[in-house]
């Protein structure tokens, strides 16, 4: 059967909806965090107040929808440059992994920010979280990774002495249902390819890196290129991208 076609109302709803969260990504860019708010969305758009609560009752409304999109998006960015890599090419897949967290946070600053930077002031997110299903893709999409390196790091990374009591309970039950025979000392490399990637990417999009280096793509594939190296991967493999 068909779908239907959304009626002009539907439409128009759906693009005022996507307007408001443009605008509410724009103000964030200029003032920070705290400039996330109704009022001064509906002054950007010419719409009263009232009109705006109409698609979003609160202002914490509107930044739990914006934070579940932009996770949204980055968890389907980053399986989806994975798993142009076959499961056996561990160290191209966290290549591929790597760069695309890397190019989508400089191409969605805001985004970025909005979930991984300065909390929103006053912010409430749900019971368990405001993403939860793409917080939880991206941080399994990490143990994955692990778990496709332990065959080459277990000789080096096995006897570390983590016990599964070093992590937090629903992510070792997670773990342990996805990755069964997982041991806990794959968990911690996931973390520390978490880090990594993360570091030097922070450090990028806040600008903190403009007046070290002039080619921060390079240091930040040396980086990772370091990182399947201790993880007993192929050099040569370092040098792949998707």
């Amino acid at each position: 059967m068909a779908v239907p076609a959304p009626t002009r109302r539907e439409r128009r709803r759906s693009e005022t909806t996507a307007e408001i969260k443009e605008v509410a990504l724009r103000l964030m860019a200029e003032g920070g965090p705290a400039a996330i708010t109704l009022r001064a969305i509906a002054r950007e758009m010419g719409m009263t107040a009232n009109a705006v609560y109409s698609y979003f009752p609160t202002r914490d409304d509107l930044v739990t929808t914006l934070i579940r999109d932009v996770y949204g998006d980055l968890a389907d960015v980053l399986e989806s440059a994975r798993d142009r890599h076959p499961p056996a090419a561990a160290a191209d897949r966290i290549m591929a992994w790597a760069c695309a967290f890397r190019d989508w946070s400089l191409a969605n600053r805001e985004g970025f920010r909005l979930i991984y930077g300065d909390p929103v002031p006053g912010y409430r997110s749900p019971e368990g979280g405001a993403a939860p299903d793409a917080e939880r893709r991206a941080c399994l999409g990490l143990v994955g990774l692990a778990a496709g390196a332990w065959p080459h790091a277990e000789t080096a990374h096995a006897d570390q002495g983590f016990e599964w009591p070093d992590f937090e309970p629903k992510l070792v039950a997670e773990v342990r249902q996805e990755f069964p025979g997982l041991p806990p000392a794959a968990v911690a490399i996931a973390l520390r390819i978490w880090g990594h990637l993360h570091g030097l990417v922070s450090l990028e999009v806040l600008g903190h890196l403009r007046t070290q280096t002039t080619n921060p793509e390079k240091l930040y594939r040396n980086e990772i290129g370091h990182l399947l190296r201790a993880l007993g991967l192929p050099p040569s493999a370092a040098d792949s991208r998707s």
